[in-house]
């Protein structure tokens, strides 16, 4: 069985010069140097990650800080997908930038210390991002998270890897750490896990998977049954990963720091009978445990397909069973079964100890690192006030809500526009006359010529070639008591006088006194004798829908009053809406007094106004586009220009 580590071992320990002089090309000395080193991740080791994984990245970093790195192991991210940027992590306590880049090559040019990349590309990109990496001599390592990629393209990957001197871990790997040091992605999981596995230091154990969940659950056997986890390494479950159970065991039985060797097999494939022979030949000396996950395949009378893609027996010699008795034989420590895993990692670690072989060191805690706030939020660990609270609207669920009411039951009751407005302006289901009332006045007050000033405004500016919104914006500005804003005015002062029981005449008077005019009587052109259309059928839609309209009979007293004096002194549209507007709110049943008092306060009356009229001011803006209409100068004529005589 051919294997997937370059032809010269990664395990050498030939020098330069030995090299050099067997006349190699200066090319293949650097990948054989490469190559040669027992240790894939140094607490110098710094990575690119291939995709916009801030997740993951950020465990990266938390991992760093707790194993007191001096620098974060994330050099730069590389996500084609984007502009070039920076993506914002915590570093402990303090927020750092890391660049992410388009393209791999700015990556590897501006970051020459990282020899380590991590490929979260999909199954259809990982190729494409794989071979582009191998193509630069810094790299070392690429760990490949994707599952599902195809076997012929997994092997060719392998192959160049392998014609590259780069180990490659994975496909469909959670990757590999190496506690104080490095680790790969979502290795070892959340940070809870890790202080509790005690991965923020170096043990003597060290240990190749082929899972990756249960690399996580040896994390934690080891860690209770001896010193801890050296190395850990999930090599991915496919059928043809791209390094295999001896690639790493070879490293391990060349590094000193390493004392025992964990092997976690599985059902499938005949990699574990390399470790016997390794064994038997006395190539491997260091104690090897080792269990073969899957012993119930036997259980089925036909082929079962585990999980892993490689996970599937197809002859008696790659059941667990099998793999596991021949380890057995060979000299491997095998437990009984895997529930007895960690006693025998006990045992051999209590012989080592009192070998003198292992020297347990003292335990030295590890930074704090401060728990995310959105973690912390989600075990009910802490609580903060909002920054702002609303109450009309949800989005979060599985459909919007409307002051409680999805948006699906909106359209099947056909509340229309004015029972949108009752829900999101008084988060309630007003009565259908109330919503009736709202779209007439919208209606009355969608526009009322080109030659009002908001109407103006917005033509002019939409003549200077400004957009929507600033178009908009210029005419909606120009409302207030004297244009539009009547509305609030209006309800106030004919509220008060009414509750204050003051007589229509004395109304009047008290205003004359006062030097004030009274919001919502007027009008430049209409009279009692030619009265406002508007005016009319509001009215006597008012008074046939509404249960009781005192305030507007006290107004349209008040009207006589005025008219007597002056005959356009009429009830204008502005007036009417106010004054009907407050007889719906005391008079519908649905808000008390005071709720009714604090709408009119805080504007509610006028927003019937602004967003009528915002609509014939976005008609005026697209009337003026489409007729093409030139930048608007005002003749000299329609000026009168009044200088001062002297201007000294």
């Amino acid at each position: 069985m051919q294997l997937s580590t370059p032809g010269v071992s990664r395990t050498s320990s030939m020098s330069r010069k030995e090299i050099g002089e067997k006349n190699q090309p200066e090319e293949l000395v650097k990948r054989i140097l490469k190559a040669s080193s027992s240790t894939l991740f140094t607490n110098q080791t710094k990575a690119i990650i291939w995709g916009l994984q801030q997740k993951a990245v950020q465990g990266m970093l938390d991992f760093d800080f707790v194993c007191s790195r001096k620098s974060p192991s994330v050099a730069a991210m590389v996500y084609p997908f984007s502009a070039d940027h920076k993506q914002k992590f915590y570093w402990g306590h303090k927020e750092i930038f890391i660049p992410v880049y388009a393209k791999m090559s700015d990556a590897m040019a501006r970051h020459t210390d990282a020899d380590v990349m991590i490929s979260f590309a999909s199954l259809r990109s990982a190729e494409e991002s794989t071979v582009d990496a191998l193509q630069y001599e810094q790299i070392r390592t690429i760990a490949i998270i994707a599952e599902g990629i195809p076997e012929n393209t997994t092997r060719k990957l392998n192959n160049l890897a392998r014609e590259k001197h780069v180990t490659m871990i994975g496909p469909a790997t959670v990757g590999g750490i190496k506690p104080g040091c490095f680790k790969i992605g979502n290795t070892g999981g959340m940070m809870d896990n890790i202080l509790a596995s005690k991965l923020y230091r170096p043990g003597s154990v060290a240990y190749v998977s082929k899972s990756g969940g249960m690399s996580n659950e040896l994390n934690n056997i080891i860690s209770r049954s001896s010193d801890g986890v050296y190395e850990g390494i999930a090599i991915g479950g496919d059928r043809y990963p791209g390094t295999t159970f001896m690639d790493h065991i070879n490293r391990y039985e060349s590094d000193a720091a390493v004392k025992i060797i964990i092997v976690l097999g599985e059902v499938g494939g005949i990699d574990e009978y390399e470790i016997c022979d390794a064994i038997k030949s006395k190539k491997l000396k260091k104690p090897v445990i080792a269990w073969c996950i899957g012993t119930c395949s036997t259980m089925f009378s036909s082929e079962v397909q585990f999980g892993h893609a490689g996970a599937c027996a197809n002859q008696e010699n790659e059941t667990s069973a099998a793999k596991n008795a021949a380890l057995s034989d060979a000299g491997a420590h095998v437990p009984t079964s895997f529930d007895q895993l960690h006693e025998v990692i006990r045992t051999v670690y209590t012989d080592l100890v009192d070998q003198g072989v292992i020297i347990e060191q003292e335990e030295v805690p590890p930074p704090t690192v401060p728990m995310d706030y959105s973690w912390a939020r989600e075990l009910g660990l802490i609580r903060k006030p909002s920054s702002f609270m609303s109450s009309i609207s949800d989005e979060r669920g599985q459909e919007l809500l409307y002051a409680g009411m999805p948006i699906s039951k909106v359209f099947q009751e056909d509340i229309g526009i004015g029972g949108v407005l009752s829900l999101l302006w008084f988060q309630r289901r007003l009565p259908k006359y109330a919503c009736k009332f709202f779209e007439h006045c919208l209606m009355m007050t969608a526009d009322h010529g080109p030659a009002v000033s908001g109407a103006h405004n917005t033509i002019v500016c939409a003549r200077a070639g400004k957009d929507l919104v600033s178009c908009l914006t210029s005419g909606l500005l120009t409302i207030g008591d004297r244009f539009g804003g009547a509305l609030d005015g209006a309800a106030r002062q004919f509220s008060a006088a009414y509750d204050k029981g003051m007589l229509p005449n004395e109304f009047v008077n008290d205003m004359r006194k006062q030097h004030k005019l009274i919001m919502g009587i007027g009008h430049r052109v209409k009279s009692i004798n030619n009265p406002d259309k508007r005016v009319v059928i509001l009215k006597d839609f008012v008074k046939a829908s509404f249960p009781s309209t005192p305030l507007l009979d006290f107004a349209l007293e008040v009207e006589k009053v005025t008219t007597s004096k002056k005959p356009n002194l009429i009830l204008n549209v502005d007036g009417l809406i106010g004054v009907a507007f407050v007889d719906l709110l005391r008079g519908c049943g649905s808000f008390t007094n005071e709720e009714a008092q604090e709408y009119v306060d805080i504007g509610a009356l006028n927003a019937i106004f602004v967003l009528g009229r915002s609509m014939g001011f976005i008609g005026h803006y697209l009337d003026q586009f489409r007729l093409k209409q030139g930048l608007y100068r005002h003749p000299w004529d329609d000026i009168s220009y009044v200088l001062p005589e002297n201007y000294s």
